[in-house]
């Protein structure tokens, strides 16, 4: 068996995505051993070409194999290293990646087509041993702020029509993606199913926003409860919450509720940061222009000092 995977498929080293995806389907069609039923030279052609074909339509399976980092069977090579090695990246670094598994939408075209020309031979008969995963299906979902922080339970409709129930976890963010396992297309052989990604996308809300686990939040509060404090109720995501405003707060004054922002995976919470934000009556009010007019103490007042340049 080669070990060149551009070899098994015919194609030049620097063959395009669509040129690689031909040739599979071609080579695909030729061998498989539904095709070539006890052919067992057939039967390791299609095991070739379909490895292959697993790390080539992978861009980074496909970058790493071009640099040597790993061999045709996607295992680990071993890496010689030198000092300069060391000296420019500060040391060895870990390959470490998230990455899903090849896209087999091709290969599920194949079998399907295969599928449909033993229909009446009595069903499927496994592909001769071959076992093959499922090919990764791929979605998104719109929520809300507070859908977001607080967690849901949303249905997600494919491509294909299939809806899919999905439950977002308290603390999601926006570009997050949920795995689900198993619940992409369907295995051959008796492989197991791919799994379906689903990219987040959430909207802004009218008075929060968010800072890593943080909730912010502007409060308008009058000038009574400025001048002389007391207590208001602020909403927060997590519920309202009684809290004090001190005599005499300015705008712009923040407030700290503990444990009333992001819910985490530990099952605390970030906080939540409230900034006040002094409000006048809507309508010119006779007695308020009265008071500001006779008060001396406003009037010495220097906010702007120093603000000279």
């Amino acid at each position: 068996m080669t070990d060149d995977p551009y070899a098994a498929l015919g194609v030049k080293r620097d063959a395009s995505q669509d040129e690689i995806r031909r040739a599979y389907r071609k080579l695909a069609r030729k061998h498989h051993p539904d095709l070539n039923p006890g052919d067992k030279a057939a039967e390791e052609a299609f095991k070739r070409i379909a490895a292959a074909n697993d790390l080539l339509s992978d861009p980074e399976k496909r970058a790493r194999f071009d640099r040597g980092e790993i061999d045709a069977s996607g295992q680990e090579k071993p890496q010689q290293r030198y000092y300069r090695d060391f000296a420019e990246a500060g040391g060895p670094q870990g390959y470490a990646s998230d990455a899903g598994f090849a896209d087999m939408a091709d290969a599920d075209e194949i079998l399907s087509e295969l599928f449909g020309r033993r229909a009446g031979r009595g069903g499927a008969r496994g592909g001769a041993g071959i076992r093959m995963r499922g090919a990764d299906l791929h979605g998104r979902l719109s929520l809300d702020f507070l859908e977001a922080v607080n967690g849901a339970k949303k249905r997600v409709t494919l491509l294909e029509g299939e809806t899919v129930d999905v439950t977002v976890p308290p603390g999601t963010r926006d570009g997050q993606v949920l795995r689900l396992r198993g619940k992409g297309a369907p295995g051959f052989g008796g492989g197991p199913a791919g799994d379906l990604l689903v990219e987040v996308q959430v909207g802004e809300h009218r008075h929060y926003s968010r800072k890593g686990d943080d909730i912010l939040l502007d409060l308008p509060v009058t000038l009574p409860e400025a001048v002389l404090g007391g207590r208001i109720e602020v909403p927060t995501p997590a519920g309202a919450v009684m809290v004090n405003v001190p005599k005499g707060s300015n705008t712009g004054t923040v407030l700290r509720l503990k444990g009333r922002g992001v819910p985490r995976a530990d099952g605390s919470r970030g906080d939540a940061y409230v900034t006040l934000r002094l409000v006048l009556p809507d309508r010119p009010d006779p007695e308020l222009e009265e008071f500001a007019a006779r008060w001396q103490a406003g009037k010495a007042q220097q906010p702007r000092a120093g603000m000279e340049g």
